[in-house]
């Protein structure tokens, strides 16, 4: 199954309506001047401790939400964090 790198986001809001009917949010809090980082991640209001989704997970929609903050967070995604795939073969 596909799996996508996320990073920064550079808008607060975006909505996927995905071809299934279901939809899957993206939203930012923190955004703005000086919060640069990545704080943390969560996915359907659970802790997301890697930097990719699987497409299995997109379609099923739900939201994916970030904090951002000023300072880089080095403990994100943490310690023995699931590498994607394309990147741990």
């Amino acid at each position: 199954s596909a799996e996508y790198i996320i990073g920064r986001p550079f808008l607060p809001k975006a909505v996927l309506n995905l071809p299934n009917g279901k939809t899957f949010r993206i939203t930012t809090e923190g955004m703005g001047k000086g919060h640069e980082y990545v704080g943390s991640v969560t996915l359907n209001g659970k802790p997301l401790n890697r930097t990719f989704l699987r497409h299995a997970e997109i379609m099923a929609g739900g939201e994916l939400h970030f904090t951002l903050q000023a300072d880089a967070n080095t403990a994100w995604p943490g310690q023995g964090a699931e590498q994607p795939y394309s990147m741990s073969h």
